[in-house]
C-alpha cells in the first residue's frame, strides 16, 4: 500500500514544522510527502524546496504561483499523486500538524482494510474522540457551521471540515475533475460530488467518519474573522449551486485557466 499525503501550504516558513515530517518519511516507505505551496509571500517554497532536496524519492513540492486556496492546492496535490500510478490512496492533512501522523495512519489503515470504503475522514465531533482542543469561538462557529451543513448535506456527518481526509485514488476523477466552487469549504463540495456518483443510499456505505484521538488548535490560522463571517454566504452558494442551479445545468463558476505550477520531484511528472 502507498499513501501519498498532501500538505497546503501558504505563509508556513516559520512555523512548519521540518523535524517532524522528515523524521515520519524517513521513518516509512509507505507514504509520499506532497507538499503544495499556495502562492506564499514569504519564503515558505524555500522551506519545502530544501526538505524536498533531503529526501527527493519520498517528497515532492508543487509550486503554485499565485495564491488560489485550500481547495486549489488540494486539487492539484490529488491530481499529481494519481498520475503518479504508484499511489494507491491519497490524504491530506495540515500544514500545521494539528492532525498527527499517528491519527492519519489509523484512517489509512481503515481504508485499506476496508474493501467497501472509498473515504475515511477524521472527526473532531465523535463522542470517542479524545483530547481535542478548541477554543471558545471556534467551537461557536462549528456549530453553526455544522448546522448549515446537515441541511446542505443531508448526510449524517458531524465534522465535515477536519483537515485529515484519505481516500482511494480512483475517486480522483471523480471528486477532483472540475473546480471547486469555494477556496475553503470543498470539503462539502466533496461530500455532494460523492453523493451524486455514489447516491444518496449507498453514499455512507463508502465513507467512514472516524474519531481522532488527537487534534489541537493552532494559533495563526488563515481564516480570519472576516471570512467566518461570511461561511454562511458562502455555504448558501453552495447549497445553491449544487441542489438548485444544477438541475438546470447552470453553473455560477468563473471559466478561469488552470492555475500555473512548478513541479520539484523525482521523476518529474505533469499533472494532467
Amino acid at each position: 500500500m502507498r499513501v501519498g499525503i498532501i500538505i497546503p501550504c501558504y505563509n508556513e516558513e516559520k512555523r512548519l514544522n521540518v523535524n517532524a515530517f522528515i523524521n515520519f518519511i524517513q521513518s516509512t516507505n509507505k507514504y509520499h510527502l506532497c507538499f503544495v505551496n499556495d502562492g506564499s509571500s514569504d519564503k515558505t517554497i524555500d522551506v519545502l524546496k530544501n526538505m524536498q532536496r533531503q529526501n527527493p524519492y519520498k517528497i515532492s513540492v508543487i509550486d503554485i504561483q499565485q495564491n488560489s486556496g485550500k481547495a486549489a492546492a488540494v486539487r492539484t496535490g490529488s491530481k499529481y499523486l494519481y498520475n503518479k500510478g504508484s499511489i494507491d490512496y491519497i490524504g491530506f492533512i495540515d500544514a500545521d500538524l494539528s492532525t498527527d501522523f499517528n491519527d492519519f495512519e489509523e484512517l489509512s489503515n481503515t481504508l485499506s482494510n476496508n474493501e467497501n470504503l472509498n473515504m475515511v475522514f477524521g472527526s473532531r465531533a465523535k463522542e470517542a474522540s479524545k483530547n481535542i482542543e478548541k477554543d471558545g469561538i471556534r467551537s461557536v462557529i462549528s456549530k453553526i457551521i455544522n448546522m448549515l451543513v446537515l441541511f446542505i448535506l443531508k448526510l449524517p456527518i458531524q465534522d465535515t471540515q477536519c483537515g485529515a481526509k484519505v481516500y482511494k485514488a480512483s475517486l480522483v476523477p471523480i471528486i477532483f475533475k472540475n473546480k471547486f466552487f469555494s477556496r475553503w469549504l470543498f470539503d462539502i463540495e466533496m461530500f455532494l460530488r460523492m453523493k451524486k456518483h455514489f447516491g444518496k443510499k449507498n453514499i455512507m456505505k463508502r465513507i467512514l467518519e472516524q474519531p481522532l484521538k488527537r487534534w489541537i488548535h493552532v494559533d495563526d490560522s488563515k481564516l480570519g474573522f472576516k471570512d467566518s463571517i461570511q461561511i454562511p454566504y458562502r455555504l448558501l452558494t453552495i447549497w445553491l449551486q449544487y441542489n438548485i442551479l444544477a438541475n438546470y445545468n447552470i453553473s455560477t463558476a468563473t471559466q478561469s485557466e488552470e492555475i500555473v505550477t512548478q513541479i520539484y520531484s523525482l521523476p518529474t511528472n505533469a499533472i494532467a
